[in-house]
Protein backbone atom coordinates (compact mmCIF):
# COMPACT_ATOMS: atom_id res chain seq x y z
CA UNK A 1 0.00 0.00 0.00
CA UNK A 2 1.29 3.47 -0.86
CA UNK A 3 2.42 5.82 1.89
CA UNK A 4 -0.48 8.16 1.09
CA UNK A 5 -2.99 5.35 1.48
CA UNK A 6 -1.45 4.36 4.80
CA UNK A 7 -1.81 7.92 6.05
CA UNK A 8 -5.45 8.33 5.10
CA UNK A 9 -6.80 4.83 5.68
CA UNK A 10 -7.40 5.25 9.43
CA UNK A 11 -9.68 8.25 8.86
CA UNK A 12 -10.74 7.89 5.25
CA UNK A 13 -14.35 8.79 4.61
CA UNK A 14 -16.54 9.48 1.64
CA UNK A 15 -16.52 13.06 0.49
CA UNK A 16 -19.98 14.54 0.22
CA UNK A 17 -20.22 18.31 0.44
CA UNK A 18 -22.89 18.97 3.04
CA UNK A 19 -24.12 22.17 1.49
CA UNK A 20 -25.65 20.27 -1.44
CA UNK A 21 -28.78 18.38 -0.55
CA UNK A 22 -28.72 15.93 -3.41
CA UNK A 23 -25.33 15.86 -5.16
CA UNK A 24 -25.33 14.41 -8.63
CA UNK A 25 -23.28 11.26 -8.98
CA UNK A 26 -19.92 11.87 -10.63
CA UNK A 27 -17.44 9.32 -12.04
CA UNK A 28 -14.66 11.27 -10.36
CA UNK A 29 -15.91 10.53 -6.86
CA UNK A 30 -14.39 7.48 -5.19
CA UNK A 31 -16.25 6.92 -1.96
CA UNK A 32 -14.95 4.92 0.94
CA UNK A 33 -16.86 2.92 3.49
CA UNK A 34 -17.34 5.50 6.24
CA UNK A 35 -19.81 8.32 5.79
CA UNK A 36 -18.91 10.92 8.42
CA UNK A 37 -17.29 14.08 7.02
CA UNK A 38 -15.36 16.62 9.08
CA UNK A 39 -14.01 19.97 7.97
CA UNK A 40 -11.15 21.95 9.42
CA UNK A 41 -11.78 25.57 10.21
CA UNK A 42 -10.52 28.40 12.35
CA UNK A 43 -12.88 27.19 15.05
CA UNK A 44 -11.85 24.13 17.11
CA UNK A 45 -15.47 23.04 17.26
CA UNK A 46 -16.25 19.86 15.33
CA UNK A 47 -19.79 19.52 14.09
CA UNK A 48 -20.98 15.94 13.94
CA UNK A 49 -24.60 16.58 13.09
CA UNK A 50 -24.80 16.77 9.30
CA UNK A 51 -28.22 18.36 9.42
CA UNK A 52 -27.04 21.22 11.62
CA UNK A 53 -23.83 21.92 9.78
CA UNK A 54 -23.85 25.22 7.95
CA UNK A 55 -22.42 25.74 4.50
CA UNK A 56 -18.58 25.63 4.85
CA UNK A 57 -16.23 27.86 2.85
CA UNK A 58 -14.72 26.31 -0.26
CA UNK A 59 -11.28 26.97 1.24
CA UNK A 60 -11.88 24.39 3.99
CA UNK A 61 -11.00 20.76 3.48
CA UNK A 62 -11.86 17.33 4.83
CA UNK A 63 -9.42 15.61 7.15
CA UNK A 64 -8.27 13.34 4.32
CA UNK A 65 -7.64 16.31 2.04
CA UNK A 66 -5.61 18.06 4.72
CA UNK A 67 -3.49 14.97 5.30
CA UNK A 68 -2.83 14.63 1.58
CA UNK A 69 -1.91 18.30 1.32
CA UNK A 70 0.43 18.10 4.31
CA UNK A 71 2.08 14.92 3.02
CA UNK A 72 2.72 16.55 -0.36
CA UNK A 73 4.10 19.70 1.29
CA UNK A 74 6.44 17.73 3.54
CA UNK A 75 7.79 15.59 0.69
CA UNK A 76 8.19 18.59 -1.61
CA UNK A 77 10.20 20.54 0.96
CA UNK A 78 12.31 17.65 2.26
CA UNK A 79 12.97 15.67 -0.92
CA UNK A 80 12.16 17.76 -3.97
CA UNK A 81 13.40 21.22 -2.99
CA UNK A 82 17.10 20.28 -2.60
CA UNK A 83 17.34 19.12 -6.24
CA UNK A 84 15.17 21.73 -8.00
CA UNK A 85 18.03 23.86 -9.31
CA UNK A 86 20.02 20.81 -10.38
CA UNK A 87 17.11 19.39 -12.37
CA UNK A 88 16.40 22.78 -13.97
CA UNK A 89 20.05 23.13 -15.04
CA UNK A 90 20.13 19.55 -16.36
CA UNK A 91 16.69 19.86 -18.01
CA UNK A 92 15.78 16.48 -16.59
CA UNK A 93 13.72 15.10 -13.70
CA UNK A 94 15.72 12.81 -11.43
CA UNK A 95 14.51 9.19 -11.53
CA UNK A 96 14.52 9.19 -7.72
CA UNK A 97 11.98 12.03 -7.72
CA UNK A 98 9.68 10.13 -10.07
CA UNK A 99 10.01 7.04 -7.91
CA UNK A 100 9.14 9.12 -4.87
CA UNK A 101 5.99 10.43 -6.56
CA UNK A 102 4.80 6.87 -7.04
CA UNK A 103 5.87 5.63 -3.62
CA UNK A 104 3.92 8.43 -1.92
CA UNK A 105 0.79 7.75 -3.95
CA UNK A 106 0.83 11.10 -5.76
CA UNK A 107 0.58 9.46 -9.20
CA UNK A 108 -2.59 7.51 -8.48
CA UNK A 109 -4.64 10.04 -6.57
CA UNK A 110 -8.10 9.12 -7.86
CA UNK A 111 -7.33 5.54 -8.86
CA UNK A 112 -9.36 3.21 -6.60
CA UNK A 113 -7.74 1.01 -3.97
CA UNK A 114 -8.60 -2.10 -5.96
CA UNK A 115 -6.13 -0.94 -8.61
CA UNK A 116 -3.43 0.00 -6.06
CA UNK A 117 -4.32 3.69 -6.20
CA UNK A 118 -4.74 6.20 -3.38
CA UNK A 119 -8.53 6.30 -3.76
CA UNK A 120 -8.79 10.03 -3.09
CA UNK A 121 -11.02 12.72 -4.63
CA UNK A 122 -10.35 15.37 -7.27
CA UNK A 123 -9.72 18.14 -4.76
CA UNK A 124 -6.99 16.03 -3.15
CA UNK A 125 -5.30 15.61 -6.52
CA UNK A 126 -5.47 19.38 -7.09
CA UNK A 127 -4.00 20.07 -3.65
CA UNK A 128 -1.03 17.81 -4.43
CA UNK A 129 -0.42 19.67 -7.70
CA UNK A 130 -0.61 22.98 -5.84
CA UNK A 131 1.86 21.94 -3.15
CA UNK A 132 4.37 20.51 -5.63
CA UNK A 133 4.09 23.67 -7.76
CA UNK A 134 5.08 25.72 -4.79
CA UNK A 135 8.49 24.02 -4.97
CA UNK A 136 8.87 22.96 -8.62
CA UNK A 137 6.20 23.40 -11.32
CA UNK A 138 8.20 21.08 -13.61
CA UNK A 139 7.39 18.17 -11.33
CA UNK A 140 3.82 19.25 -10.65
CA UNK A 141 2.96 19.26 -14.36
CA UNK A 142 3.99 15.61 -14.60
CA UNK A 143 1.66 14.78 -11.72
CA UNK A 144 -1.14 16.95 -13.10
CA UNK A 145 -1.11 15.46 -16.61
CA UNK A 146 -0.82 11.94 -15.25
CA UNK A 147 -3.70 12.27 -12.77
CA UNK A 148 -6.21 14.64 -14.36
CA UNK A 149 -5.79 13.55 -17.98
CA UNK A 150 -4.59 9.97 -18.48
CA UNK A 151 -5.66 8.33 -15.23
CA UNK A 152 -9.11 9.86 -15.30
CA UNK A 153 -9.63 9.10 -18.98
CA UNK A 154 -8.94 5.42 -18.31
CA UNK A 155 -11.20 5.45 -15.25
CA UNK A 156 -14.07 7.16 -17.03
CA UNK A 157 -14.07 5.50 -20.44
CA UNK A 158 -11.68 2.54 -20.37
CA UNK A 159 -13.00 -0.99 -20.70
CA UNK A 160 -12.65 -3.34 -17.73
CA UNK A 161 -9.72 -4.94 -19.50
CA UNK A 162 -7.97 -1.60 -20.04
CA UNK A 163 -8.55 -0.62 -16.43
CA UNK A 164 -7.09 -3.89 -15.19
CA UNK A 165 -4.15 -3.58 -17.57
CA UNK A 166 -3.17 0.03 -16.98
CA UNK A 167 -4.56 1.46 -13.74
CA UNK A 168 -2.33 -0.63 -11.42
CA UNK A 169 0.73 0.41 -13.41
CA UNK A 170 -0.32 4.05 -13.65
CA UNK A 171 -0.65 4.07 -9.86
CA UNK A 172 2.66 2.36 -9.11
CA UNK A 173 5.38 2.63 -11.76
CA UNK A 174 4.28 3.86 -15.20
CA UNK A 175 4.39 7.56 -16.18
CA UNK A 176 1.82 8.51 -18.82
CA UNK A 177 1.82 11.08 -21.60
CA UNK A 178 -1.10 12.81 -23.32
CA UNK A 179 -0.39 12.87 -27.06
CA UNK A 180 -2.76 15.32 -28.75
CA UNK A 181 -0.97 18.35 -30.29
CA UNK A 182 0.63 18.37 -33.72
CA UNK A 183 2.48 20.91 -35.85
CA UNK A 184 -0.75 22.03 -37.51
CA UNK A 185 -3.16 21.30 -34.69
CA UNK A 186 -2.37 23.11 -31.48
CA UNK A 187 -5.35 25.23 -30.54
CA UNK A 188 -7.24 23.69 -33.48
CA UNK A 189 -6.63 20.27 -31.98
CA UNK A 190 -9.08 18.41 -34.18
CA UNK A 191 -7.20 19.31 -37.36
CA UNK A 192 -4.79 16.50 -36.52
CA UNK A 193 -3.18 14.48 -39.29
CA UNK A 194 -2.25 11.37 -37.30
CA UNK A 195 -4.25 8.44 -38.61
CA UNK A 196 -5.34 5.10 -37.20
CA UNK A 197 -6.06 2.72 -40.06
CA UNK A 198 -8.15 -0.30 -39.06
CA UNK A 199 -7.04 -3.75 -40.21
CA UNK A 200 -9.31 -5.63 -42.63
CA UNK A 201 -10.62 -7.83 -39.83
CA UNK A 202 -10.84 -4.95 -37.34
CA UNK A 203 -8.52 -6.65 -34.84
CA UNK A 204 -5.95 -3.85 -34.76
CA UNK A 205 -5.17 -0.31 -35.93
CA UNK A 206 -2.03 1.07 -37.56
CA UNK A 207 -1.02 4.49 -36.27
CA UNK A 208 0.98 6.92 -38.40
CA UNK A 209 1.80 10.52 -37.60
CA UNK A 210 3.85 12.87 -35.47
CA UNK A 211 2.85 14.59 -32.24
CA UNK A 212 4.65 17.72 -31.00
CA UNK A 213 5.19 19.39 -27.61
CA UNK A 214 4.27 16.21 -25.75
CA UNK A 215 4.89 16.52 -22.00
CA UNK A 216 6.25 13.56 -20.01
CA UNK A 217 7.20 11.88 -23.27
CA UNK A 218 10.78 11.00 -22.32
CA UNK A 219 9.70 9.24 -19.13
CA UNK A 220 6.41 7.81 -20.40
CA UNK A 221 5.64 4.12 -20.31
CA UNK A 222 2.32 4.65 -22.06
CA UNK A 223 0.86 7.27 -24.39
CA UNK A 224 -2.78 8.27 -24.57
CA UNK A 225 -2.82 8.98 -28.30
CA UNK A 226 -5.52 10.71 -30.31
CA UNK A 227 -5.66 9.71 -33.98
CA UNK A 228 -8.27 9.79 -36.71
CA UNK A 229 -9.65 6.35 -37.54
CA UNK A 230 -11.88 7.74 -40.30
CA UNK A 231 -10.66 11.08 -41.73
CA UNK A 232 -13.74 11.31 -43.98
CA UNK A 233 -15.78 11.95 -40.83
CA UNK A 234 -13.39 14.76 -39.80
CA UNK A 235 -13.38 15.23 -36.01
CA UNK A 236 -15.96 12.49 -35.56
CA UNK A 237 -13.36 9.97 -36.64
CA UNK A 238 -10.96 10.89 -33.83
CA UNK A 239 -10.31 7.95 -31.53
CA UNK A 240 -8.27 7.53 -28.35
CA UNK A 241 -5.70 4.74 -27.96
CA UNK A 242 -3.57 3.50 -25.08
CA UNK A 243 -0.19 2.87 -26.73
CA UNK A 244 2.65 1.13 -24.91
CA UNK A 245 5.79 3.26 -25.21
CA UNK A 246 7.79 0.12 -26.04
CA UNK A 247 5.65 -0.66 -29.09
CA UNK A 248 7.59 -1.05 -32.31
CA UNK A 249 7.47 2.16 -34.33
CA UNK A 250 7.16 4.57 -31.40
CA UNK A 251 10.01 7.08 -31.52
CA UNK A 252 10.49 9.84 -28.93
CA UNK A 253 12.53 12.73 -30.29
CA UNK A 254 14.97 15.16 -28.71
CA UNK A 255 13.52 17.29 -25.88
CA UNK A 256 12.69 20.89 -26.70
CA UNK A 257 14.89 23.59 -25.17
CA UNK A 258 12.30 25.62 -23.31
CA UNK A 259 12.03 28.95 -21.52
CA UNK A 260 10.65 27.30 -18.38
CA UNK A 261 9.56 23.95 -16.93
CA UNK A 262 12.93 22.70 -18.11
CA UNK A 263 12.98 19.55 -15.99
CA UNK A 264 9.72 18.50 -17.61
CA UNK A 265 10.41 16.69 -20.86
CA UNK A 266 8.63 18.07 -23.93
CA UNK A 267 9.42 16.07 -27.06
CA UNK A 268 8.09 15.19 -30.49
CA UNK A 269 6.73 11.65 -30.71
CA UNK A 270 6.57 9.80 -34.02
CA UNK A 271 4.23 6.87 -34.63
CA UNK A 272 5.55 4.92 -37.61
CA UNK A 273 3.25 2.04 -38.56
CA UNK A 274 2.54 1.32 -34.91
CA UNK A 275 0.22 -1.65 -34.50
CA UNK A 276 -2.32 -1.15 -31.71
CA UNK A 277 -4.73 -3.89 -30.70
CA UNK A 278 -8.42 -3.02 -30.97
CA UNK A 279 -8.71 -3.85 -27.28
CA UNK A 280 -6.47 -0.83 -26.58
CA UNK A 281 -9.01 1.63 -27.96
CA UNK A 282 -10.11 3.88 -25.10
CA UNK A 283 -13.89 4.10 -25.07
CA UNK A 284 -15.66 4.01 -28.42
CA UNK A 285 -14.24 4.55 -31.88
CA UNK A 286 -14.98 8.07 -33.09
CA UNK A 287 -15.66 9.57 -29.66
CA UNK A 288 -12.10 10.63 -28.95
CA UNK A 289 -12.91 14.27 -29.57
CA UNK A 290 -15.57 14.22 -26.87
CA UNK A 291 -13.27 12.51 -24.39
CA UNK A 292 -10.58 15.06 -25.16
CA UNK A 293 -12.86 18.04 -24.55
CA UNK A 294 -14.22 16.62 -21.30
CA UNK A 295 -10.89 15.62 -19.81
CA UNK A 296 -9.17 18.89 -20.71
CA UNK A 297 -11.81 20.76 -18.73
CA UNK A 298 -10.58 18.92 -15.64
CA UNK A 299 -6.98 19.48 -16.64
CA UNK A 300 -7.53 23.23 -16.71
CA UNK A 301 -8.41 23.21 -13.03
CA UNK A 302 -5.14 21.39 -12.41
CA UNK A 303 -3.23 24.03 -14.39
CA UNK A 304 -4.92 26.73 -12.31
CA UNK A 305 -3.69 24.98 -9.16
CA UNK A 306 -0.19 24.92 -10.61
CA UNK A 307 -0.29 28.64 -11.32
CA UNK A 308 -1.58 29.35 -7.80
CA UNK A 309 1.27 27.27 -6.42
CA UNK A 310 3.80 29.42 -8.23
CA UNK A 311 2.13 32.65 -7.11
CA UNK A 312 1.97 31.51 -3.51
CA UNK A 313 5.69 31.38 -3.11
CA UNK A 314 5.05 35.09 -2.24
CA UNK A 315 1.89 35.02 -0.18
CA UNK A 316 2.77 32.72 2.67
CA UNK A 317 5.68 34.77 3.68
CA UNK A 318 3.54 37.86 3.76
CA UNK A 319 1.38 36.11 6.34
CA UNK A 320 4.39 34.90 8.28
CA UNK A 321 5.81 38.41 8.25
CA UNK A 322 2.62 39.98 9.53
CA UNK A 323 2.02 37.03 11.92
CA UNK A 324 -1.66 36.99 10.99
CA UNK A 325 -2.50 33.30 10.82
CA UNK A 326 -0.01 30.49 11.20
CA UNK A 327 -2.52 28.22 9.46
CA UNK A 328 -1.89 30.05 6.20
CA UNK A 329 1.81 29.36 6.45
CA UNK A 330 0.87 25.77 5.76
CA UNK A 331 -1.79 26.64 3.23
CA UNK A 332 -0.80 29.34 0.90
CA UNK A 333 1.61 28.05 -3.83
CA UNK A 334 3.72 29.32 -9.09
CA UNK A 335 2.11 32.59 -7.50
CA UNK A 336 2.48 31.28 -3.95
CA UNK A 337 5.98 30.05 -4.66
CA UNK A 338 7.00 33.59 -5.54
CA UNK A 339 5.68 35.03 -2.28
CA UNK A 340 7.68 32.48 -0.31
CA UNK A 341 10.84 33.87 -1.86
CA UNK A 342 10.15 37.60 -1.96
CA UNK A 343 8.41 38.41 1.30
CA UNK A 344 11.18 37.33 3.73
CA UNK A 345 13.53 39.54 1.74
CA UNK A 346 11.18 42.53 2.05
CA UNK A 347 10.91 41.89 5.77
CA UNK A 348 14.69 41.63 6.30
CA UNK A 349 16.06 44.22 3.91
CA UNK A 350 16.15 47.81 5.15
CA UNK A 351 16.40 51.07 3.27
CA UNK A 352 16.77 54.41 5.04
CA UNK A 353 16.41 52.52 8.29
CA UNK A 354 13.01 51.05 7.40
CA UNK A 355 12.10 47.55 6.32
CA UNK A 356 11.08 47.44 2.67
CA UNK A 357 7.90 45.64 3.70
CA UNK A 358 6.91 48.58 5.89
CA UNK A 359 6.88 51.19 3.14
CA UNK A 360 3.29 51.98 2.26
CA UNK A 361 4.02 51.73 -1.47
CA UNK A 362 5.24 48.16 -0.95
CA UNK A 363 2.38 47.25 1.38
CA UNK A 364 -0.14 48.18 -1.27
CA UNK A 365 1.63 46.08 -3.88
CA UNK A 366 1.92 42.83 -1.95
CA UNK A 367 -1.56 43.27 -0.47
CA UNK A 368 -2.95 43.48 -4.00
CA UNK A 369 -1.09 40.36 -5.14
CA UNK A 370 -2.16 38.43 -2.05
CA UNK A 371 -5.77 39.36 -2.72
CA UNK A 372 -5.58 38.15 -6.31
CA UNK A 373 -3.96 34.89 -5.25
CA UNK A 374 -6.74 34.30 -2.74
CA UNK A 375 -9.36 35.00 -5.42
CA UNK A 376 -7.70 32.43 -7.71
CA UNK A 377 -7.69 29.91 -4.86
CA UNK A 378 -11.38 30.36 -4.17
CA UNK A 379 -12.18 29.99 -7.88
CA UNK A 380 -10.07 26.83 -8.09
CA UNK A 381 -11.57 25.09 -5.08
CA UNK A 382 -15.07 26.07 -6.14
CA UNK A 383 -14.49 24.51 -9.57
CA UNK A 384 -13.22 21.37 -7.84
CA UNK A 385 -16.35 21.05 -5.73
CA UNK A 386 -18.59 21.68 -8.73
CA UNK A 387 -16.81 18.95 -10.66
CA UNK A 388 -17.01 16.49 -7.76
CA UNK A 389 -20.75 17.03 -7.48
CA UNK A 390 -21.47 16.46 -11.14
CA UNK A 391 -22.37 20.10 -11.76
CA UNK A 392 -21.49 21.89 -15.03
CA UNK A 393 -18.06 23.47 -14.56
CA UNK A 394 -16.76 24.25 -18.07
CA UNK A 395 -17.13 28.01 -17.68
CA UNK A 396 -15.64 28.00 -14.20
CA UNK A 397 -12.69 25.84 -15.30
CA UNK A 398 -11.92 28.25 -18.14
CA UNK A 399 -12.31 31.26 -15.85
CA UNK A 400 -9.93 29.97 -13.21
CA UNK A 401 -7.38 28.74 -15.74
CA UNK A 402 -7.38 32.17 -17.38
CA UNK A 403 -7.29 34.15 -14.14
CA UNK A 404 -4.73 32.00 -12.31
CA UNK A 405 -2.27 32.21 -15.23
CA UNK A 406 -2.59 36.01 -15.18
CA UNK A 407 -2.07 36.19 -11.42
CA UNK A 408 0.95 33.87 -11.59
CA UNK A 409 2.65 36.05 -14.22
CA UNK A 410 1.96 39.19 -12.22
CA UNK A 411 3.14 37.69 -8.93
CA UNK A 412 6.30 36.27 -10.47
CA UNK A 413 7.16 39.54 -12.17
CA UNK A 414 6.52 41.62 -9.06
CA UNK A 415 8.58 39.29 -6.88
CA UNK A 416 11.63 39.89 -9.05
CA UNK A 417 11.09 43.64 -8.86
CA UNK A 418 10.76 43.50 -5.07
CA UNK A 419 13.95 41.44 -4.77
CA UNK A 420 15.89 43.93 -6.87
CA UNK A 421 19.21 42.80 -8.31
CA UNK A 422 19.28 39.46 -6.52
CA UNK A 423 15.90 38.62 -8.03
CA UNK A 424 17.45 38.88 -11.48
CA UNK A 425 20.11 36.30 -10.61
CA UNK A 426 19.91 32.55 -10.08
CA UNK A 427 20.81 32.90 -6.42
CA UNK A 428 17.09 32.58 -5.69
CA UNK A 429 14.40 30.62 -7.52
CA UNK A 430 12.36 33.72 -8.33
CA UNK A 431 13.68 33.86 -11.89
CA UNK A 432 12.79 30.19 -12.37
CA UNK A 433 9.20 30.75 -11.29
CA UNK A 434 9.06 33.72 -13.66
CA UNK A 435 10.12 31.44 -16.54
CA UNK A 436 7.92 28.55 -15.44
CA UNK A 437 4.66 30.45 -15.20
CA UNK A 438 4.55 31.84 -18.76
CA UNK A 439 3.32 28.61 -20.29
CA UNK A 440 0.21 28.80 -18.10
CA UNK A 441 -1.41 31.08 -20.67
CA UNK A 442 -0.55 28.64 -23.48
CA UNK A 443 -0.95 24.95 -22.72
CA UNK A 444 -4.22 23.05 -22.20
CA UNK A 445 -6.02 25.87 -23.98
CA UNK A 446 -4.61 29.34 -24.61
CA UNK A 447 -6.00 32.37 -22.79
CA UNK A 448 -7.86 33.43 -25.94
CA UNK A 449 -9.53 30.02 -26.12
CA UNK A 450 -10.57 30.35 -22.47
CA UNK A 451 -12.08 33.75 -23.21
CA UNK A 452 -13.99 32.31 -26.15
CA UNK A 453 -15.30 29.46 -24.02
CA UNK A 454 -16.39 31.84 -21.25
CA UNK A 455 -18.09 34.17 -23.72
CA UNK A 456 -19.96 31.32 -25.36
CA UNK A 457 -21.26 30.05 -22.02
CA UNK A 458 -22.34 33.53 -20.97
CA UNK A 459 -24.25 34.06 -24.24
CA UNK A 460 -25.95 30.68 -23.77
CA UNK A 461 -27.07 31.71 -20.28
CA UNK A 462 -28.81 34.81 -21.63
CA UNK A 463 -30.54 33.23 -24.61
Amino acid sequence: MHRLSRLTKPCQRAFRPLWIADPVASPAIHSSKQSSTQYSSASPEIIDDHHDMQRPPVTTFTEDEEMVRDAARLWANDVLKPVVREMDNDSKTNPEIIQGLFENGFMGMEIPDEFDGSGMNFTSAVLVVEELSRVDPSVSIMVDIHNTLTNNAVRFWGSDALKSKWLPRLATDCVSSFALSEAGSGTDAFAMKTTATPSPDGSYYTLNGEKLWISNSREAGVFLVFANANPSLKHKGITAFMVDANSEGVHVGKPEKKLGLRASSTCPVVFDNVKVDAADVLGEVGLGYKYCINILNEGRIGIAAQQIGVSCVLCIVLLIMESYLTFYHRHYKIAKGCFDIAMPYLNDRKSFGTKLADFQGMEHQYAQIATEIHAAEVMTYNACRMKENGLPFVKEASMVKLFASQVAEKAASKSIEWLGGVGFTQDLLAEKFFRDCKVGSIYEGTSNIQLQTIAKRIKDEYQ
